[in-house]
């Protein structure tokens, strides 16, 4: 369990030998090459899917709720009801510092 299908197929993308790129301004410094293939892959994650979400209004949060009036025994009460419906994913996001990718093989700081 927690085993990527990729690895077990032989598929390791940071398994080349390291190399150094610029990409113009300098931010890629670190990428390795994947063996037996022109494209690389970088240990950098730059994109993430955003946990948000917007409502009818193009309001953005995490979660919505309506207040609700609800009465017993003749008297009333206020309830908060979380909304599920109508509600559109914010989608990917641009990370604004690269992340190291979690499936990165390389130790980083041995204590």
């Amino acid at each position: 369990m927690g085993a990527s299908s990729s690895k077990g197929r032989g598929f390791w993308p940071f398994s080349g030998g390291s190399s150094r790129v610029d990409s113009g301004n300098g931010t890629e410094q670190a990428v390795a090459r994947i063996r037996g293939c022109k494209t690389s892959a970088t240990p950098f994650v730059f994109t993430r899917r955003s946990s948000m979400y917007f409502d009818e209004d193009g309001d953005l949060a995490h979660e919505f709720y309506e207040e609700t009036v609800v009465s017993k025994n003749g008297r009333k009460k206020a309830k908060l009801k979380r909304i599920h419906k109508n509600l559109t994913p914010q989608g990917m996001i641009r990370l604004t510092h690269p992340r190291i990718h979690v499936d990165f093989p390389v130790v980083l700081c041995e204590v």
